[in-house]
């Protein structure tokens, strides 16, 4: 069995400033573009290492403003480390997402992880390269969905779970999505039919 690691985490301003201290370290750009799932953009590239490159795009898919310190704190409520990953520059800033799984607790300053055990958790400045932002919204819409190996990136946050932490206080269960839906199935209907009397 594991031992689990005691940590305090700090409130989410503390973190930020701590990476961009780091980043600034680093000499990468310390204003960010936060990113989360749906902004990220695989797409087949056979001569590249993993055979994919990665993109991102904001225009499709805007991030709330305060998107996130939802994030930090939603994933504040697990005892898993968390990751401030930085996958490159575009337009001046640093493109950075926030993750969270057990999977991290392996990575070390080998593979580019600045530790925080106390707070669990870790930093990855990443690369120098500049990372594209897509804005043809169907390169983005064919994007690489399934099949792709595993990737530190297929553990960050949703949008989804930023807009429903928004509207409801809480990321939702799949059983609460499903209802939401049959539910605004039935109120389409309900309003249809009441139009027609």
């Amino acid at each position: 069995m594991e031992k689990e690691i005691s940590h305090s985490r700090p409130p989410f301003e503390e973190a930020l400033k701590a990476w961009k201290t780091l980043l600034s370290q680093r000499g990468l750009p310390t204003d960010i573009t936060w990113i989360f799932d749906e902004n990220l953009c695989f797409e087949s590239a056979p001569g590249n290492a993993g055979g994919y490159k990665l993109g991102f795009q904001t225009v499709v898919t805007p991030p709330p403003a305060d998107a996130a310190r939802l994030a930090y704190e939603y994933f504040s409520e697990f005892p898993a480390r968390l990751v401030f990953y930085r996958i490159g520059s575009s337009g001046g800033k640093s493109i950075c997402l926030l993750l969270c799984d057990e999977w991290f607790e392996s990575k070390l300053d080998a593979e580019g992880f600045v530790r925080r055990d106390d707070w669990l958790i870790s930093f990855r400045p990443g690369p120098t390269e500049t990372v594209e932002e897509i804005t043809d919204e169907a390169r983005w819409k064919n994007r690489i969905l399934r099949d792709r190996p595993l990737h530190d990136l297929d553990f960050c946050m949703t949008l989804r779970g930023v807009h429903e932490i928004l509207a409801h206080g809480r990321v939702l269960s799949t059983y609460e999505r499903s209802a939401l839906r049959v539910l605004h199935i039935w109120r389409r209907m309900f309003g249809q039919g009441s139009e027609a009397r």
